[in-house]
This record gives C-alpha cells, sequence and structure tokens, in this order.
C-alpha cells in the first residue's frame, strides 16, 4: 500500500497535466541496474530493481522514473543490508527519481517503427539531492510498441553517498546505472 501511494504522489503532477491520453505512456516494471563494481573487481557492487515506474508523454516529451531504493535486489543478502543501511539509507531516502525532456523531440516519430537516439535533459534526486542530469538513450517504436534504454553514470559523492575508509576500495566512485523501459498506452 505505501508502495502505491508513494508512486501515486510522485506522479500526481505529472498526471494533472493537460495532455491527450493517447499522448502518455506508463510502465510499472521498468528495470534499472546499479553497478558500483571497482574497476578491478574485488567484489562485484551490483543490483537490480524490476519495478521502476515510469511515464513518457509523447507530445511534449516529458519522462519521468521513480524507483524504490529498497527494491534492488543484489546477489547477497549482506550487500543489500548494506546497500540500504549504510549507503543509500532507504529509510531516509526512500526512493530515487528522474523528471526530464527528450532534448530534439522533432527527431523522434513515436508513429513509426524505428530506433531513435535521444538526449534527455533533467533532474535526478538520489539520496535526497537533487542535480541536473543529462543522459544519452535509445527509444524504439515497433509495432506500435514503445520502449526506451539509457546507460548513465552518477558520481556517488555527487549525492552525498559516502564510502567508508574501510571498504573503499571495494566500491567505485561512480555507479554505472541502466535503464529499460517497455511502455504501454495509459488509459
Amino acid at each position: 500500500m505505501k508502495k502505491r501511494i508513494l508512486i501515486f504522489a510522485t506522479f500526481a503532477g505529472f498526471l494533472t497535466l493537460n495532455v491527450n491520453a493517447q499522448d502518455v505512456y506508463f510502465t510499472k516494471n521498468a528495470k534499472v541496474n546499479f553497478d558500483a563494481s571497482p574497476s578491478t573487481p574485488i567484489e562485484v557492487i551490483d543490483a537490480i530493481n524490476n519495478e521502476g515506474t515510469s511515464f513518457l508523454n509523447t507530445t511534449k516529451g516529458e519522462i519521468v522514473f521513480a524507483v524504490l531504493i529498497k527494491g534492488f535486489r543484489f546477489e547477497r543478502a549482506l550487500m543489500e543490508e548494506h546497500f540500504n543501511e549504510n549507503y543509500m539509507e532507504s529509510t531516509k531516502f526512500p526512493k530515487a527519481d528522474f523528471k526530464g525532456k527528450i532534448e530534439d523531440l522533432s527527431a523522434v516519430n513515436f508513429t513509426k517503427d524505428g530506433t531513435y537516439k535521444v538526449k534527455v535533459i533533467g533532474n535526478l534526486t538520489l539520496h535526497g539531492i537533487t542535480k541536473p542530469t543529462t543522459a544519452d538513450g535509445t527509444i524504439t517504436v515497433k509495432e506500435g510498441k514503445i520502449s526506451a534504454t539509457s546507460n548513465f553514470l552518477v558520481k556517488l559523492a555527487d549525492y552525498n553517498v559516502e564510502r567508508p575508509a574501510v571498504v573503499a576500495n571495494k566500491i567505485n566512485e561512480t555507479a554505472k546505472i541502466s535503464v529499460i523501459a517497455n511502455y504501454q498506452l495509459k488509459k
């Protein structure tokens, strides 16, 4: 129930926009991967969350993502516990979100099959801190279905995510974030 309220609150402003319902696409199972493994892997610090929520307004180019931090799953339970308690402080900062726009929306034809390279500019909120973010991505239209992918880097210190000295060599300063979203028309 808490999850539904949080998702509703996150997107309430987005849904109040005056848009045609046929212009809004939605997913509640976007895949978000967080990888902070060091360049010479002592340990693999890699987690996946398959419950990301996203809206895409194809008319205005607006795109919104939200993910609950506790939804990230690691290979080992102890890593997941440390991630939530020591680094991301997920009780205090339960979600991360991104709100942005596709920079050159006219280059994407949402009614024609194709693969379109895009740049998305917006604000990423992580660990209670919001910073401007730019990410390259790909939008694919196939048989009327829309999907989006992106890979970008997040410097953990920019969001006050601390790496204790005792494990600093096991956690990269920069996390690689990968996103895959398969949208459905919002009805």
